[in-house]
């Protein structure tokens, strides 16, 4: 683990294995924090976010380092995706492709670390200047999941650095080798010792330890809403303030005059890319009965013609899951789903494709949104496909859910396609498009699937509190406090 500048092991000696989900085996090996160690690496952001050379660098110079991150991570992109890729199974096309993008988000906030600005106030009181200056809240505790590791972890540490905060960043405990291979890349920025620590571990003691320790500030994280709902009651034991990210169930509407080639490539791409361990994964297909039958048709022969294989591989269109409670969750979910009353259009059952971990395309016909299946949030490539008539009803399937991340809108009808995106529950609208993402754009969820944004500028400021500075500008003295006027 990378603790006040230092790899180190966990104090007593403590180890988890991780597993390679294309063929089973173990390959990596990762120390399991104590709370110890955690506690170690807390005080150290503190050390390093108030008294260290990180406390008395300009804003400026921040980003400067925050750049030079960035230019290694693009540098070691090849590298970086391969390590993923195995500890995750994640496809290499992507994780190389998304190592190299995500090196665009710390540019960004590299760029913005110098433009945090305070206000003057026109205040009520004429011999008072007062304005606002804005600081940094001080350690930051950001938990990553698996899926996307180097992703949310930009997202995380990018704008936290760039408002001169300092960082404690769990990882997750499936799949950490990835970041410990990022954290190598910290020294060498010039970001110094102490400012961005990285811990490996179980949710307890590492992740509580963490999330409930008194000198956090912030809580960043992004995971499933039973860790959250811990992360909750861990904070009250030091009022940090908490963001949260935890994944949908997100509607993908596609109406009768949508163009219809487009839309099936936007639903493989939202259900099936990432096999479908996405958090944003658009698994609720919901489509105008006149087209639905067409739709179906030509996205089952989409998915038939699938890949399925070594995530290494150039061919490749669809790599394993990377959990084995994921896929026998998915397993018993589609089971269900059939007894309710889906029809079992393709797929349904694991591929033979070198470990048990390998899951086929899967498209599930609903008969109504009453369906367990029709909003419960699997992780994987299955899709629940529900039909509609009217636009009311459109809108009112795609609301019937506890989720709010993400959802998409395929029509040629503007006016309604504007309608839809600010009527439709959700922090996330792509229309006539799917799973687009930029530095300046931020993202986020409502209801189950969470609070606060992540990306874009706005983040920066998240990671600050304004202090506000009053200053008497008289030169008469004080009048006397029991004489009010």
């Amino acid at each position: 683990m990378l603790i006040d500048g230092e790899w180190v092991g966990a104090s007593d000696g403590g180890t988890f294995d991780t597993f390679n989900p294309a063929n089973g085996e173990v390959w990596a090996t990762a120390p399991e924090a104590t709370a110890e160690d955690v506690d170690r690496a807390v005080k150290a952001a503190h050390v390093a976010c108030y008294d260290g050379p990180w406390a008395n660098m300009t804003p400026t110079q921040r980003g400067q380092c925050l750049r030079r991150l960035a230019d290694l991570l693009a540098e070691k992109s090849e590298e970086l995706g391969a390590v993923e890729t195995r500890d995750s199974g994640k496809m290499f096309k992507e994780t190389r492709w998304q190592a190299k993008y995500i090196s665009e988000f710390l540019q960004f906030y590299a760029g913005a670390a110098d433009k945090i600005n305070g206000d003057t106030l026109p205040i009520d009181k004429p011999d008072m200047f007062v304005f606002t200056d804005r600081e940094p809240l001080g350690v930051i505790a950001a938990v990553v999941p698996w899926n996307s590791q180097l992703f949310l972890t930009a997202v995380k540490v990018g704008p936290a650095l760039a408002a001169g905060n300092t960082v404690v960043l769990k990882t997750s405990e499936h799949a950490p080798a990835v970041i410990l291979e990022f954290g190598k890349l910290i020294a060498e920025s010039g970001i110094p010792d102490g400012v961005v620590n990285i811990v490996t571990g179980h949710g307890d003691p590492c992740g509580k330890t963490l999330t409930s320790h008194p000198l956090v500030a912030r809580i960043s994280f992004t995971g499933g809403p039973m860790a959250a709902k811990h992360v909750l009651m861990n904070s009250t034991n030091n009022f940090a303030e908490v963001s949260l990210e935890l994944g949908g169930k997100s509607p993908f509407i596609v109406f009768d005059d949508a163009d219809l080639d487009s839309a099936v490539n936007g639903s493989v791409a939202g259900i099936f890319g990432a096999s479908g361990q996405s958090c944003v994964a658009g698994s609720r297909l919901i489509v105008h009965e006149d087209v639905a039958d067409a739709f179906i048709e030509k996205m089952a022969k989409i998915a038939a013609g699938i890949k399925i294989g070594d995530p290494m591989a150039e061919e490749t269109e669809m790599g394993p899951l990377c959990t084995r409670g994921q896929i026998e969750n998915i397993e018993s979910e589609v089971a269900f789903a059939v007894e309710q009353g889906a029809k079992l259009v393709c797929g349904g059952k694991r591929a033979d494709a070198g470990s048990d971990l390998f899951f086929e395309p899967t498209i599930l016909d609903c008969p109504s949104s009453d369906l367990k299946i029709a909003d419960t949030e699997l992780f994987g490539p299955v899709l629940s496909v529900l039909r509609f008539k009217t636009e009311a009803e459109a809108l009112a399937l795609a609301n019937d859910t506890e989720h709010g991340l993400a959802a998409g809108i395929f029509t040629r009808d503007s006016a309604r396609a504007l309608r839809m995106s600010r009527a439709v529950r959700a922090g996330i609208v792509w229309i006539n498009t799917y799973r687009v993402i930029s530095p300046v754009a931020e993202f986020g969820g409502m209801k189950g699937s969470g609070y606060g944004r992540e990306s874009g500028f706005q983040a920066v400021y998240d990671y600050t509190r304004p202090k506000t500075v009053w200053m008497n500008i008289s030169n008469e003295p004080i009048s006397n406090p029991f004489q009010m006027r």
